[in-house]
């Protein structure tokens, strides 16, 4: 067997807008066998191309220039071997569903080619592969021998499919009046249970409750681990992170990379936020990003080095300074100071409050403010992150917020610096956003 489970050369797909797209089925086919011998009687010759007893014939330059079109995917090349396990990446309208319909020969691309070894159970959307009319029952069977799969073979695996969808009360009712959620609790388990040498998913998470998503994503990683190959279509970065070593990220319909996870998210959100391009950068300018408050306004946050020095980026395990400027406009009394910290993916690490750390609540005068938070404990693993700071007038009971005089959302970025190689605390050995520094000893 070789070596490459999916092979795309030049891939691309276009489709035109306001238009359904034109299949030439096997009705058509036997309808144009009979059509064509008395049509050549008729007019003495073979008919054309263009005219109505030959097949519909479909020329993507054509279609671009006599209606509107747009391609879903453009000249996307890549390798992915047996066993690998990869995340696909974009916004939405990237094409990353329209490449899995491609890999599961739902639909055919308009120009270039993918080659698929092996064989391929996909779950693209809520019940595909499944009829309505047929109970879940049959549709196991069904989706089994669809992916080549022996009776026998699905009869094995049939109590862990029905016990991992928990629709025991339900397998003999159609599947037409299943719920969404049962719908793909189904779907998704006779795909993940019937072992196709190839899983293709899309978005399997946007649909269930926690506790599906999380046998989700426990069963595609006893998949991976078994060795078969994985697609995986998310918008979920941490598990992205968790389940694909590498990911290839596309932006309208463009291949941008195809690499190591970490790369391509980082990659993938500064796309969605044009002002992550200045990752790494000394001050971060934020006249354009503030709320236009009228007392008072946050200007620049820039980053330091314990000893007051800028820095592009921070070193892990490194005290490091914020500083915040802003131009106070009208006296302001008992104002309470945050700072926030995200993951690049948008997940709150900690907020911390003048309130908590600090002089305590603020008094400020008209004109220019600055001040500085040094976080002395830096126990950030190595990554992109994005900070938020805020200013609030305090109120008698601390449990409830105050007036707010001033915010910006987590938009901030800046960099924690990876660990150096041989080092016992390398990157490859941190998982998550924090290292908790403890000791191990063996006490018996």
């Amino acid at each position: 067997m070789s070596e490459i489970a999916i092979r795309a050369d030049g891939l691309s797909k276009l489709y035109r807008i306001g238009r359904r797209e034109r299949y030439y089925t096997l009705r058509d086919a036997i309808a144009h066998s009979f059509t064509v011998p008395f049509w050549r009687f008729r007019n003495g010759r073979q008919p054309a191309a263009n005219e109505s007893p030959a097949p519909p014939v479909f020329n993507p330059h054509s279609a671009i220039r006599n209606s509107p079109s747009i391609w879903a995917l453009k000249d996307v090349s890549f390798e992915i071997r047996h066993g690998d396990v990869v995340g696909i990446i974009g916004r939405n309208g990237a094409g990353k569903s329209t490449l899995l319909k491609i890999l599961s020969q739902i639909t055919e691309p308009t120009e270039g080619e993918a080659r698929v070894h092996g064989r391929v159970g996909s779950l693209l959307e809520v019940g595909t592969g499944f009829h309505p009319e047929l109970t879940g029952r049959e549709n196991i069977y069904l989706n089994g021998a669809i992916l080549g799969m022996k009776k026998k073979e699905i009869e094995r695996k049939f109590d862990e499919i029905v016990a991992f969808a928990e629709v025991e009360k339900f397998l003999d009712t159609p599947v037409k009046h299943y719920s969404s959620g049962m719908y793909m609790r189904l779907a998704f388990s006779v795909a993940a249970h019937l072992e196709p040498e190839i899983l293709l998913v899309d978005e399997v998470l946007a649909v269930g409750d926690a506790a599906f998503q999380k046998k989700c994503l426990g069963k595609m990683h006893d998949v991976s681990v078994g060795g078969r190959t994985v697609l995986f279509v998310s918008h979920n970065m941490r598990a992205i992170r968790a389940l694909c070593p590498k990911s290839i990220f596309l932006h309208e319909g463009r291949l941008q990379f195809d690499g190591t996870s970490e790369t391509a998210i980082t990659q993938y959100l500064r796309y969605l936020d044009p002002y992550r391009q200045n990752t790494g950068s000394v001050e971060v300018e934020l006249s354009d990003h503030s709320h236009k408050a009228e007392r008072m306004r946050f200007l620049r946050v820039s980053f330091r080095t314990a000893e007051g020095e800028p820095c592009e980026r921070i070193a892990y395990r490194q005290p490091f300074v914020a500083r915040v400027e802003a131009d106070v406009r009208e006296p302001i009394k008992d104002c309470r100071l945050g700072m926030g910290i995200d993951t690049a993916d948008g997940f709150r690490i900690t907020t911390i409050y003048n309130t908590d750390c600090g002089d305590g609540l603020q008094h400020f005068s008209v004109g220019p403010a600055v001040w500085e938070i040094l976080i002395r404990d830096n126990i950030l693993t190595p990554g992109s992150y994005q900070l938020g700071v805020n200013a609030m007038t305090a109120v008698g009971d601390p449990t409830v917020s105050g007036e707010g005089v001033e915010h910006i959302p987590p938009i901030i970025p800046f960099e924690v610096s990876d660990f150096e190689v041989g080092s016992p605390m390398h990157s490859k050995y941190a998982e998550g956003p924090v290292v908790i520094a403890g000791r191990w000893s063996r006490i018996r």
